[in-house]
This record gives structure tokens, sequence and C-alpha cells, in this order.
């Protein structure tokens, strides 16, 4: 169980990794968003994983720490805030700027051969 669950922090990690070296802002919010669900994740496993475990001391044989689970509900709530307050950025640079680029500029296109370019050569 402990494999898989690594696996998929590595694997929510790494798209994030990949989308915030877009260029464009949106897949930087989305890939913002899936680091944070990594670090969440992350901040879960630390306190161990196990089945059936009371949060709560005295109901059952075994508990569970809950010092991971304050530490996910606090990085939810500023992986929220901070969520929004990038997409509120990211509205307002398409708006001065006229585009979602991170760095203001298009990318250099590709320029395309007109009739009179091909025929000439």
């Amino acid at each position: 169980m402990e494999a898989i669950y690594a696996f998929c922090v590595g694997v929510l990690t790494t798209c994030g990794f990949f989308l915030v070296l877009r260029g464009r802002t949106f897949t930087v919010v989305i890939g913002l968003t899936l680091l944070s669900y990594a670090v969440n994740l992350f901040l879960f496993a630390s306190g161990r994983l196990k089945l059936n475990g009371a949060a709560v001391l005295g109901k059952s044989a075994e508990y569970s720490d809950p010092l991971p689970q304050a530490l996910v509900l606090t990085a939810i709530v500023i992986g929220f805030a901070m969520t929004a307050f990038v997409v509120i950025l990211a509205m307002r640079s398409r708006a001065d700027q006229g585009d979602d680029h991170v760095d203001g500029q298009m990318p250099d296109q590709p320029r395309r051969l007109s009739v009179s370019d091909k025929r000439n050569g």
C-alpha cells in the first residue's frame, strides 16, 4: 500500500512540475494545484498510514496521529487561497496584455510561405 501511495505522490509531483513549466498561465495554475495535492498527500503520509486507527485517544486500541491531519487541513485552506489569488492574477494579466502567456509575449510562430514565395523558391 505504501508503494502505491508513494507512486501516486510521485506522479502528482511530476505532472505538477511539468505543467508549471508550460508557457500558459492556466496550465501553471493547474500545475501548482497538483503540486499542492502532492504536498498534502505527503504531509498526510508523514503520520503513518494506518487502517482502523481512531483520531481520538481512548476510542480504539490504535490511534492515528492528529498532527498530520491538522497540517493537511491547514494546507488545503492555504492552497485554496493561493489558487484563488493566482487565478485572479492570471485574469488580470490576460486583460492587461491580451494573451495568457506567462512572460507576456507570444512565442515565435513559424513563418508561413505565401503563394509568391512558393513559386520563387
